[in-house]
């Protein structure tokens, strides 16, 4: 055995790079000296970073970092990105830090590979203890890539070249290694349209975790290559003489459906091999859209084609950017083929997606920022995953799960009016569309029009509709009802956004009503009419003293409890009118239903007091009002404070009946998706009445406060559901309020 077939053995078959090899290909590509010099840097720099370290497979370490420069520079990628591959190993698994990658290769390719250093770090702490890759390792991953795409394209190189060479590794590491790749990377590269990429690593992933149908599936190829081989020659020659004859430009090929894409549909969908269409299909190159359609029509005039198998991805490409014409005839042998028609273009973007569309260019003043705000106009999907990324409210499972479902397993693709493609996942609907086009759209969103029919807003989009959403600056907005009838995250996410602010205004208004009433009784106390009240706080002097633009804003300082009525009270200097008294004994009722006792006395006119809520278990009192007997209060309650020669002792009755009680509560959590759906669950699983509950979203802390009022029958109750809120994932503190 020769030394090179050694060095392709030892590289899982594949031949092994050298740097002459790379520089032959971005040379093409990259003249600027400066650009070339710093990528030979970023070589020689990891030559000697990781002299004398082998890989696990056997070869020089070096190897590792070179074949993934040799993927990254097939791509065309920009130098930047070249010497980040170069380099992404070093951090890691040598004594350089990334201020010194900043010294000497700038900040850029220090970003880049702190970002890949951080995912190494992840992976070499699971493969220590030997436990899985979680949920959190891969949202970290996604995260440094919404930030620059090019960590992950770098990732990914660094990922295939790895599954090239597992073969050295132990079988555990090689499943872990498989199947991560298939849950998390996948998906990625294929949402980049990364082609050669996703398949190779599909096919490798699945050779290593089933090896036996792999090689079964591997056999069928090459017996159907064998079978067919001459009817696909007869089939292209044909074709290549009718297209020479009409003086249309052209390259045709073949391809084989890839071993992995076989895969599914023979044991994900049920398939038989035969039903398999386009296991061989036909390439044909053009150089103008027109020139597709004219080619696909010559070749429907010569051979049938098989009904429902054409697929136009040229005027509605696939998220990915993908473009092409399908369509699956039968051969004069009578033998199933799959022809695709494309520009040279196209075919770039089909094979490596987005590194075709934003391929390095000598001298383009495109900055990383413009870069990747150009690729989320073009790959809408982009802007809604950089927008979940963002939002890092979310556990990492959420996270990733939301992240599969609004992006990896989008399969519905809807066009706007004027032909944009906007792909959703199953069951979405024009809410989920609406929101996809814009926040504003989504929520001033009234009706929608699908295929020229007015549609109400829960219908199930499908493949192919045309959808535009009627609007209305009149719109009340997102109501709870859509909360059931949205389907993505985004959308989701975006209407409890909606609902919050909503609750918040009215938040605000119960609040002036409640904080009004609260003076208003303090005011009527000491014989003050609702006109004097308003009157007196309406002063500059008491806004200006207790730091208010307006009388609401004190109403609502009143309610929650920043500023007292006596406060206000004592600082206008107010005392009680002349013969404003209250007799106790003048004020007995008829009946015996009151809950408390006051003094000895059960038969005194009593209400519970609505700012502190006392109920059964609390330690109360009296407090002594003109017209209204006796109010009970909590003996904590600030309210009280006012006048202490009107209280008096007050206790619950022993014979008491069992009766649930009104009680306000403060619930604090830190903000997520699902939050008031889990604590409105326990509340209700612990068969708690609650009558009402509104909330409101602090943007400054991502935190929200909800206010609810709820009904127990006493005090250790209350304790009770207390414990149980606080066990809801993210709340902090819950409490009684006190108006």
């Amino acid at each position: 055995m020769s030394s090179k077939d050694i060095k392709s053995k030892i590289n899982g078959g594949y031949p092994l790079h050298t740097f002459e090899d790379i520089k032959d290909i971005y040379s093409l590509y990259i003249e600027d000296k400066k650009s070339r010099d710093l990528i030979e840097k970023a070589y020689n720099y990891a030559l000697k970073k990781h002299e004398g370290v082998y890989r696990n497979t056997g070869e020089e370490y070096i190897h590792h970092p070179l074949e993934v420069a040799y993927i990254l520079a097939k791509l065309h990628v920009g130098p930047i990105t070249i010497s980040s591959g170069f380099l992404h190993d070093v951090v890691e698994d040598t004594d350089t830090s990334i201020e010194t990658i900043a010294k000497e290769f700038g900040k850029e390719v220090a970003s880049l590979v702190d970002a890949l250093t951080k995912i190494q770090r992840l992976k070499l702490s699971h493969d220590q203890g030997k436990i899985n890759f979680t949920a959190e390792d891969h949202k970290k991953i996604f995260l440094g890539m919404s930030k620059d795409i090019r960590v992950i394209i770098v990732k990914l190189a660094d990922r295939l070249h790895n599954m090239r060479t597992a073969e050295g590794l132990s079988t555990e590491r090689i499943e872990r290694l498989s199947q991560e790749t298939l849950e998390v990377f996948v998906p990625i590269a294929h949402r980049l349209g990364l082609y050669t990429i996703q398949s190779e690593l599909e096919d490798l992933s699945l050779k290593y975790l089933r090896p036996e149908i792999y090689h079964h599936i591997e056999e069928m190829l090459n017996k159907k290559m064998k079978y067919r081989k001459k009817s696909l020659d007869s089939l292209m020659k044909r074709i290549a003489d009718m297209l020479f004859e009409k003086h249309i430009p052209f390259e045709i090929t073949s391809r084989v459906k890839s071993i992995y894409s076989i895969y599914k549909k023979l044991y994900l969908k049920g398939h038989t091999f035969d039903e398999i269409y386009d296991v061989l299909a036909i390439r044909i190159i053009t150089d103008t859209e027109l020139r597709c359609y004219e080619i696909i029509g010559l070749i429907h005039a010569i051979y049938k084609p098989i009904p429902g198998r054409f697929k136009d991805y040229i005027a509605v490409p696939k998220a990915n950017m993908y473009q092409s014409l399908h369509s699956s005839i039968i051969s004069g042998a009578g033998d199933f083929f799959e022809v695709q028609v494309r520009t040279k273009e196209m075919n770039e973007i089909a094979e490596t997606g987005v590194a075709a569309h934003w391929k390095y260019k000598e001298g383009s003043k495109s900055s990383r920022k413009k870069e990747q705000k150009e690729i989320e106009s073009k790959l809408h999907w982009f802007r809604d995953f950089v927008a979940m990324s963002a939002d890092n409210s979310d556990d990492a499972k959420n996270y990733m799960d939301n992240l599969r479902h609004d992006i990896f397993e989008s399969s519905v693709y809807v066009l706007t009016p004027l032909g944009k493609v906007i792909d959703l996942p199953s069951g979405a609907t024009p809410i989920d569309f609406a929101y996809k086009i814009h926040t504003k759209v989504g929520d001033s969103a009234v009706g929608a029009i699908v295929n020229n029919i007015m549609v109400p807003l829960n219908t199930v989009l499908k493949s192919g509709d045309v959808c535009e959403i009627k609007t209305s600056t009149n719109s009340s907005g997102p109501n709870e009802g859509w909360l059931k009838i949205a389907k993505t995250t985004s959308a989701l996410s975006h209407i409890r956004k909606a609902l919050l602010k909503k609750t918040a205004s009215l938040l605000k208004e119960e609040k002036i009503i409640k904080g009004k009433e609260t003076l208003r009784e303090s005011f009527k106390e000491i014989g003050f009419s609702d006109d004097e009240m308003i009157s007196h706080i309406s002063n500059k002097n008491i806004l200006e003293k207790f730091e208010c633009q307006n009388v609401d804003d004190l109403y609502i300082k009143v309610h929650n409890r920043a500023v007292g009525p006596k406060q206000i009270i004592d600082f206008l200097g107010l005392k009680s009118k002349q013969g404003y008294e209250i007799k106790l004994d003048k004020i007995h009722d008829t009946n015996d239903s009151s809950p408390v006792i006051v003094g000895n006395e059960t038969k005194i006119a009593t209400t519970l007091g609505n700012c502190c809520s006392p109920i059964p278990g609390d330690d109360i009192v009296g407090y002594i009002t003109k017209g209204k007997g006796v109010t009970i209060h909590r003996i904590d309650c600030p309210n009280i404070t006012r006048d202490r020669k009107r209280l008096i002792e007050a206790s619950w009755r022993e014979d008491l009946p069992t009766k649930n009680y009104p009680v306000d509560i403060e619930i604090k959590a830190t903000d997520r998706s699902n939050l008031l759906t889990d604590i409105m669950g326990v509340i209700s699983q612990h068969n708690v009445p609650i009558s009402a509950i509104s909330a409101h979203l602090h943007n400054e802390t991502q935190t929200t406060t909800f206010t609810a009022t709820i009904h127990v029958s006493d005090s250790k109750r209350l304790h009770d559901i207390f414990n149980v809120i606080l066990n809801v994932r993210g709340v902090y503190e819950v409490d009684r309020i006190i108006h």
